[in-house]
């Protein structure tokens, strides 16, 4: 059986992250680093980088975006499980918040 490798959809999905997450850090840093889960290092490295860079990062053979939480609860609320999709989605980001605090504390 033959495994694919996914390297080309790796590749261009890494490249999409990182060229939103940068337009989103330039636009409004405080939002951004809460929406992508990245601490201030981080941000100002994504920000800074040239686009040979960020190319070159995203040819890498790991996948750059990752879900910032280990939580089945918290997916299935942001997937839009619960009584109503709109106040799943409400509870998923106060959960969300709470465990992006946790992480500064």
């Amino acid at each position: 059986m033959e495994r694919p490798d996914f390297q080309a959809e790796i590749r261009e999905l890494n490249l999409a992250y990182l060229m939103l997450a940068q337009q989103m850090l330039r636009s409004d840093r405080a939002t951004a680093m809460f929406r992508l889960g990245i601490g201030d290092e981080l941000a100002e490295l994504i920000a800074t980088m040239s686009a040979a860079k960020l190319v070159r990062m995203a040819g890498s053979q790991m996948l750059v975006p990752c879900f910032r939480f280990d939580d089945v609860q918290l997916a299935r609320l942001m997937a839009g499980e619960g009584r109503d999709a709109v106040s799943a989605g409400l509870h998923a980001a106060i959960i969300a918040a709470g465990k992006a605090a946790e992480g500064a504390a």
